[in-house]
């Protein structure tokens, strides 16, 4: 029996008020929360870390992965090729040992047709002049930034949530929203919220390091054997849940003994080389958790469908030709009015959530989230179900992104 102590009630301040409120600063988060500002209402992006990207930057992930559909067609523009161009803006050479590349030739203005066909749109960064990047961008939007505040709870009332509860070094107090976005990549908001949400218990220990042979960086991912359906039966090594505390901590020492090992496997095959291990991952490296069900969940059938009220479009990294059409319904919560969910905790089912979880998805569905929270606070009294999907498709055209049936069908 688990014992139980009460603690007594207490009145928190209301440290702030805001149009949007931002839960994660990952990809997603930042594309909504700058989305978000540029349509001029107040934004607050929460982040439990001390640096801006989530998986990409603190986690070492660091490939843009394409926003191409592997055929030659760009499917994300907007923000989404904003931020893929911001992550290598100061890179003068590729460091291919590093991991470090640029845009490909072919896909800069004017680029060759043929060789788009035979080269995706990605790029390869430095995490930490990404960090710098991406927090000058989200200043120069005007998004106020609280870093090393955990989110904790939330306050709700006739179908919406009124307050963020958060913790920090000033301790706990309240946030009011107009409109919330779950950025958390965990469906962490949505799940306080009282949403409807799935968890996988099918994650592996796995990390992105760095080290040094020789003086020269090296990035060298380790991973045990995962689940590409995300299925727990299919795992020859322990699966792990990012929402239960001993299981979060489980994997992550489990991927720092691979890490340890990776590092006994190089000083092996280079003996008499001096081999150093740095800049480790510092979040674990969960491939997907917890995501809302919202009133439609994205998945495989999608494939090449064109709905009329698509918002954002997305490739698959992990093969040429499919691209897929995500609508309102998959970002919006169903039990509150004027919530968003965007990146690996939106509503997107098992068949297709190994390609929603990534960099890609988590940009171009932050922007429509941003910008739909927005209107909404301007136009529909903060309901994100009232924002016709007309007039958000208008806007995110008018920025750039690529909503067009002719690109969701197979090419």
């Amino acid at each position: 029996m688990i014992d139980v102590l009460k603690e007594p009630a207490r009145a928190l301040p209301v440290t702030g008020a805001f149009d949007v409120v931002v839960a994660g600063g990952g990809i997603g988060g930042v594309a909504a929360a700058v989305a978000a500002a540029r349509t001029g209402v107040s934004v607050c992006l929460l982040e439990k870390e001390c640096s801006l990207g989530g998986l990409a930057t603190v986690g070492n992930v660091t490939v843009w992965l394409p926003i191409c559909d592997g055929r030659g067609r760009q499917v994300i523009g907007g923000i989404g090729e904003e931020l893929l161009r911001l992550s290598v803006h100061d890179l003068r050479q590729p460091n291919p040992a590093a991991g470090f590349r640029g845009v490909p030739p072919c896909w800069e203005p004017g680029g060759d047709p043929e060789a788009r066909r035979q080269t995706r749109f990605v790029a390869q960064f430095n995490p930490a002049a990404y960090i710098l990047g991406l927090e000058r961008w989200m200043l120069d939007a005007g998004v106020k930034l609280l870093y090393d505040t955990r989110l904790c709870a939330v306050k709700r009332a006739r179908g919406r949530v009124t307050h963020v509860i958060v913790e920090n070094k000033s301790g706990r107090s309240a946030l009011a929203c107009r409109t919330a976005i779950d950025a958390t990549g965990d469906a962490d908001l949505c799940f306080l919220a009282g949403e409807e949400t799935e968890s996988l218990d099918s994650n592996v220990g796995a990390a992105w390091f760095y080290y040094l042979k020789d003086g020269a960086a090296h990035l060298r991912p380790v991973s045990r054997s995962f689940s590409p359906s995300l299925k727990r039966g299919e795992l020859k090594s322990p699966g792990y849940r990012g929402d239960d505390a001993e299981s979060v901590t489980a994997q992550l020492l489990d991927s720092r003994a691979l890490i340890r090992d990776a590092c006994a496997q190089l000083a092996e095959a280079h003996p008499g080389t001096d081999i150093q291990p740095f800049a480790l991952p510092s979040i674990p490296c969960f491939r997907a958790t917890r995501r809302l069900v919202g009133a439609r969940s994205l998945g495989e059938r999608d494939m090449h469908v064109w709905p009329e009220d698509a918002v954002c479009l997305t490739g698959d990294w992990r093969r040429s030709g499919p691209v897929f059409a995500i609508t309102p319904e998959m970002l919006r919560g169903v039990a509150n009015r004027n919530l968003l969910s965007v990146g690996r905790c939106m509503s997107a089912d098992t068949t297709i959530w190994d390609c929603t979880r990534v960099i890609p998805t988590c940009v171009v569905t932050g922007e429509a989230a941003g910008a739909a929270a927005a209107m909404a606070c301007r136009d529909c009294a903060g309901d994100v179900h009232r924002v016709p999907a007309a007039a958000l498709q208008a806007l995110l055209r008018e920025r750039g992104n690529l909503i067009d049936p002719a690109l969701v069908a197979a090419g």
